[in-house]
């Protein structure tokens, strides 16, 4: 059995998705490593003890572990957190001399600055995947950058969600196309797959009037004031947006407090219902009680949200960012907005809510293209890749 060291230093796969530095990260480090062990990767996963009284080690299921490491990062943020990373170094390799793994899987450009220098300590082959790049979000430190450049010409394999952040890869960050390997996330369609609208509904208390949904960390990059003055200028009054989802990093509170006097200016604060973070499982039914799903991000390497509401049957409305055009076939599947005009995303949204025939169809036609997304694919993938890793020779640097 192959035994993997996964590191996501910055959030843990234990966390709740939506509140904090958790998103869809946690849900992509969670599912696949269950998938893993399933497929015969035993994976232990070191994470940051991000708050008082977790236990060092938490057995989730057989073939995955949690391990949390200290370093005094509980005090930190994430964007604190690169001031702690030598700590965390720390920590972990006393954890892996103890436990050698075969191969080392980073998660995000932090935890791969740990796992760079893991790799030379222990002389094992690292894999990374950095779920979103500073090219790709733009205004990101130097610092970041550096690394994230450091890290892809020293990993044996480095794992893009889409061909577009494939590219991004090969071409702004010179990775060896030989090492670049797109391997998409998957969506769990036991819990995600179409179901009845009106029982949804009734579970979450709604009416039977338009709904549109976001779901995501309250943050400027994921675009919640578009949603809000798209459901604005819808001409339909009875529409209601239902955001789920909670304020993320430095910006989060002052994000969410805009959202709200946003709300107020344009006349809709009684129609945008704000709901706290939910079990991931259970967001199935917000999905399935939605007409529509608004992903307006600035950015997006992937965007499970997307993947999780074509999966419940569920339109989406997203823009041409990133690994989003890999989910949403533009007129199919869901529409593609070029920017963020809000008048754009309540036509495209109009058009399907208008068009009840049209909605069935575009909604069909996304689940079954959902069904190609599977954890146990992703988790096949990796497992190969892991093979090929310590068949041979780690990659050195320069």
């Amino acid at each position: 059995m192959t035994r993997l060291g996964v590191l996501s230093l910055h959030t843990s796969p234990l966390a709740q998705p939506g509140t904090g530095d958790s998103g869809g990260l946690n849900v992509y480090v969670r599912e696949l490593t269950s998938s893993l062990a399933q497929a015969g990767v035993a994976s232990t996963v070191y994470t940051r003890r991000w708050r008082p009284g977790l236990p060092a080690v938490v057995e989730v299921e057989p073939g995955f572990t949690v391990v949390h490491v200290d370093g005094g990062t509980e005090r930190f943020t994430k964007d604190e957190l690169p001031g702690a990373l030598e700590l965390l170094s720390g920590e972990v390799l006393a954890r892996l001399l103890e436990d050698r793994p075969d191969a080392l899987f980073a998660h995000y450009w932090l935890s791969g600055v740990v796992g760079h220098q893991l790799k030379h300590q222990l002389d094992l082959p690292l894999m990374t995947t950095f779920h979103t790049l500073a090219l790709m979000k733009g205004g990101e430190s130097e610092q970041r950058a550096r690394a994230e450049r450091e890290i892809i010409g020293c990993s044996d394999a480095v794992l893009a969600s889409s061909s577009a952040e494939a590219e991004l890869l090969r071409e702004a960050y010179e990775a060896p196309a030989d090492r670049v390997e797109i391997v998409p996330p998957g969506v769990d369609h036991a819990f995600f797959s179409p179901g009845d609208a009106g029982a949804a509904r009734a579970a979450l208390g709604l009416a039977d009037q338009p709904v549109l949904l976001f779901v995501g960390r309250i943050q400027p990059l994921k675009g919640l004031p578009v949603a809000i003055r798209a459901l604005a200028a819808l001409p339909q009054p009875g529409a209601v947006l239902v955001v789920v989802g909670g304020p993320s990093g430095p910006e989060g509170a002052a994000e969410l407090h805009a959202a709200h006097r946003l709300a107020r200016e344009l006349g809709v604060d009684d129609r945008v219902r704000f709901t706290d973070p939910q079990p991931h499982h259970l967001l199935s039914t917000y999905y399935r009680a939605a007409d529509v799903c608004l992903v307006p991000s600035r950015s997006e390497s992937f965007g499970l949200v997307a993947l999780e509401a074509a999966a419940c049957g569920t339109p989406v409305v997203a823009a041409d960012v990133g690994g989003l055009a890999a989910i949403v076939d533009h007129g199919r599947t869901g529409f593609l907005v070029d920017g963020w005009d809000a008048e754009e995303y309540a036509a495209r949204v109009l058009q399907l809510l208008v068009s009840p025939e049209l909605a069935s169809a575009v909604g069909d036609r996304a689940a079954e293209r959902a069904r190609a997304y599977t954890w146990s694919t992703t988790a096949a993938r990796i497992r190969r890749l892991c093979g090929d890793m310590t068949a041979r020779a780690p990659v050195s640097c320069g």
